[in-house]
This record gives structure tokens, C-alpha cells and sequence, in this order.
């Protein structure tokens, strides 16, 4: 018998949040958080990290774990995950990972198999170099010709993936968008439902803009300064996420608060984007549109339950 496992999964600002609480409520699910960037305490505002008030009693997981200062990658998020849905099950509940990291999730539901991958330590210094020294963008260039389907999916601020891409072409020969679809198209060890939830783009991308003009309001700059004083810089990969890069930039004197505000809503919007290809080539999925339920939770609920007993993961 396969272990149940429930995704709530969708592009930026989409709204998982309000929705997973209320899935978790209904299947009695515990939530794994798939974020990237939810992982790190002090990073509250940028990240829109759920407070402990919106999460109604529902236990969530890999949240607030690490300093910004620790590394945080796929590797690591399948690691912790395994653990947790291990704790989860002996509860007596399903968990359910929720979150917009597309790679992470995969890792888990497809458990992917990181071990045979080797390292080029000399190689990796070389690019790591070249990123400093003539910028993220020729590296991006690098990969485009080496896998132009990698470079689609990896944006170039990137780094750390653009490098990793490139150091795995460079091992074997193979392109990663290669070996990543061959590891998609392992049998799942869960049975599993997959949701994407979507909505209208020009809607999507309002909410976007809103929620990061409720950032600044809410103290993202005051946030970020925090950051600097706890002696976190762009050196760190936390510190290179959506929001917390554009506002440092800001700080350091690179750009005014409008230009780092304008950024963030575009390149946020950039991400969304992203998203959304990665999980339309994803298999098995269960899409939700919410104009289709006229964006009445309940309806989709609704859906979502019978999907889940169709599956044999709820009765």
C-alpha cells in the first residue's frame, strides 16, 4: 500500500495559503512547507511567511528552521521532508507540502536520487569566478548554449542552479533538462494528488503587484536592514531571494526605493511565469482555476474532496 500524500502547489500570490489551512482542516493533514525561502527565521515579511495566527492549529513543518546565514537547496528540502512525512504519518495524518518550488516538490514525490550526482569542485570554482568577475547573465549565455531548455527554466540570478546545470553537462554530457525529465517519469512511491492552483494572469499579476506594495507597508525595507545588522549580505543565498536582493541594492545605494519597488513587482511577475511552465510539464497534476468556481473556496473544496476519494486517500 502507497503512503497518501496531498500537493497544494500554484504560482506566487495565488493564494495556497488560506486554501491549504482549510484542506488541512478538512483531511486532517499536516502541512511541509515547499518554499524556498519560508525555511529562514528573521525573513518574515519578504517571503510572506504564514503567521502563527493564520494557521488555525495546523502543524506546519519546515518553517522558520534555519539562520539565513545556512545554506538551503533541494537536497536538503528531500532530506527534511522525508523525515517529517515519517512523523507526520505516525500521527495518523497525511501530509500535505504546500508551496511554489517546483523542483523541491518533484524531489519528493518522484524521490529523486541525488546521491550518484559528483562534483567538479575546480569547475565550479571557475564559474563561480566568472559570475563575479563578468556578471550572472554570461553564465545564463553559457548554459543556453549548452541546454537551452535549462536555461528557459532557470532564471539567471539563479546562480547556484545556473552553475549547477552547467557542472552537470559538464561531468557527464548529458543535459540536466534531460536527466530531470527522466527522473519525472519514475513512478511515484505515494499515492498522491497533485493540485495547481491558477487564476486569470492580469489577476494573478494585480495580485502580485498588491502584495508587494503591502510588503513595503508592512516593513520589508526595515526587515532587510535587520538582516544587514544580523550581518547577512548578498553573499548569501537567502539573502539573493525575490524582494530581499532588490531592497538591499536599495540600501547599498545602487537604486532608489521606486526603482527596487518596480523590480521586485516585475521580476516577481518573471517568476509567476516560471512557475506555471514548470508545473505544465508536470504529469499527473489536477488543475484549479479559480475563475471556474467563480473563486468561492467552498466549490473548490468541494473538488478538491472528491478528487482525494476518488484517489482513496480520504473516505
Amino acid at each position: 500500500m502507497k503512503k497518501p500524500l496531498m500537493i497544494l502547489t500554484g504560482p506566487t500570490a495565488v493564494g495556497k495559503t488560506e486554501l491549504s489551512i482549510q484542506l488541512a482542516k478538512m483531511t486532517e493533514a499536516s502541512v511541509i512547507s515547499a518554499d524556498s525561502m519560508q525555511v529562514y527565521r528573521h525573513m518574515d515579511i519578504g517571503s510572506a511567511k504564514i503567521k502563527d495566527s493564520e494557521m488555525q492549529g495546523i502543524p506546519h513543518y519546515l518553517i522558520d528552521l534555519l539562520e539565513p546565514a545556512e545554506e538551503f537547496h533541494v537536497v536538503k528540502f528531500q532530506e527534511y521532508a522525508k523525515k517529517y512525512m515519517e512523523e507526520i504519518y505516525a500521527q495518523g495524518r497525511i501530509p500535505l507540502i504546500v508551496g511554489g518550488t517546483g523542483f523541491y516538490i518533484q524531489a519528493v514525490l518522484y524521490n529523486i536520487d541525488f546521491t550518484k550526482e559528483r562534483g567538479d569542485t575546480a569547475y565550479r570554482a571557475v564559474l563561480e569566478q566568472t559570475a563575479k568577475e563578468r556578471g550572472a547573465r554570461v553564465l545564463h549565455e553559457m548554459l543556453a548554449q549548452a541546454d537551452p531548455q535549462a536555461a528557459a527554466n532557470i532564471h539567471e540570478n539563479n546562480v547556484k542552479r545556473v552553475i549547477r546545470a552547467l557542472e552537470f553537462h559538464h561531468l557527464s554530457g548529458q543535459k540536466i533538462s534531460e536527466h530531470n525529465d527522466t527522473e519525472r517519469q519514475k513512478e511515484s512511491p505515494y499515492n498522491f494528488v497533485y493540485f495547481v492552483l491558477n487564476d486569470e494572469r492580469e489577476l494573478l499579476y494585480q495580485r502580485i503587484n498588491q502584495r508587494v506594495t503591502q510588503m513595503l507597508d508592512e516593513g520589508l525595507v526595515e526587515e532587510v536592514q535587520k538582516l544587514q545588522e544580523l550581518g547577512c549580505g548578498r553573499h548569501m543565498v537567502s539573502m539573493q531571494g525575490l524582494g530581499y536582493k532588490e531592497i538591499l541594492e536599495y540600501l547599498e545605494g545602487n537604486c532608489t526605493l521606486e526603482e527596487a519597488e518596480y523590480k521586485i513587482k516585475r521580476d516577481t511577475r518573471h517568476f509567476a511565469k516560471r512557475q506555471l511552465t514548470w508545473f505544465r510539464r508536470e504529469r499527473d497534476v489536477t488543475w484549479i482555476n479559480k475563475p471556474d468556481f467563480n473563486y468561492d473556496n467552498h466549490k473548490i473544496l468541494a473538488y478538491m474532496q472528491e478528487s482525494l476519494i476518488q484517489k482513496g486517500i480520504i473516505l
